[in-house]
């Protein structure tokens, strides 16, 4: 019950942002769907239009699909959308080839099983995370970045950002991970072979928070496939398509796209969910199996 109530208020809210984003009446907007006339025929470009904008001009026909299937309940071919697209001369975001570049495993640190052997799932948040490093050019020069990955929803639990690539720049993605989460005790943490992953400084922070060290085999970047998945999300949606002329400016549009990623982009893991609706979902089935 109380799960549909939520649902229920999550419609109305929905239906309030649309209806406020078409400038156009709530009350205008139900009598419509009771009219003759049907809403799909005149309301689709809007829609895809607002979802489009919406979500970064990213979305292709798939995402739209499942969009206005969630939110307004609407069963639309991929063809039609495109045609509408097309017809709004609407195009996606370019994508350039991604390059895999794996971190530096020559080194003399001591290396740990491979514990996932690229069985990338996971029965709840906070039991298995990923963890990977990339680097953004700027004008000022390269921006690192290290992201943590949860498995179960895909959310981008901790990051952190730095001009020096060095072991305290995952230790803080993976402390900002600790904050959001409270506790990190007994999961799963798994890696490359980096010498930053592997050095000691980080093993000490894994076994001090409880957690269990992996990393892939040498050499494999589809050990680390969630990981090397989101930087290629990250860089085809957004630093592409930006010419940086400082970190700062960086740091600023990497934040709000990994806010975006978390809160609103549709993840086809979750069956269409944003990671942070597929946590929710879970929460939700837990407390109520508990109630």
């Amino acid at each position: 019950m109380k799960y549909a109530w939520i649902q229920d208020n999550a419609k109305t809210y929905k239906v309030a942002v649309m209806c406020n984003k078409l400038s156009v009446s709530r009350n205008g907007y139900y009598n419509w769907l009771k009219g003759k006339e049907k809403p799909k025929d005149a309301m689709l470009p809007h829609l895809v239009k607002l979802a489009f904008d919406e979500f970064r001009q990213t979305y292709g026909t798939r995402r739209i699909k499942y969009f206005l299937l969630k939110e307004y309940g609407w069963i639309l071919s991929r063809r039609r959308i495109a045609d509408t697209m097309k017809l709004l001369g609407l195009r996606t975001k370019n994508r350039r080839r991604f390059r895999v570049v794996t971190t530096d495993s020559k080194h003399n640190f001591a290396i740990s099983p491979n514990r996932l052997s690229q069985d990338f799932y996971a029965s709840r948040p906070n039991e298995v995370y990923v963890g990977d490093i990339t680097y953004i050019w700027t004008k000022e020069g390269w921006l690192y970045l290290a992201t943590t990955i949860d498995l179960y929803s895909r959310s981008i639990v901790g990051y952190a950002m730095d001009d020096r690539l060095h072991t305290a720049i995952i230790i803080n993605a993976l402390r900002a991970s600790k904050i959001r989460r409270e506790s990190l005790n007994g999961a799963i943490f798994h890696s490359d072979r980096g010498s930053q992953y592997a050095s000691d400084e980080f093993r000490e922070y894994l076994k001090v928070n409880g957690m269990i060290q992996s990393m892939s085999a040498k050499g494999n970047c589809y050990d680390n496939a969630v990981a090397e998945s989101f930087f290629h999300t990250l860089k085809t949606e957004l630093t592409h398509h930006i010419r940086f002329q400082t970190k700062e400016e960086a740091k600023e549009a990497i934040s709000e796209y990994i806010s975006f990623y978390n809160t609103k982009r549709m993840h086809s893991y979750n069956d269409y969910l944003s990671p942070m609706e597929a946590e929710i979902r879970w929460w939700l089935y837990e407390k109520n199996r508990a109630a």
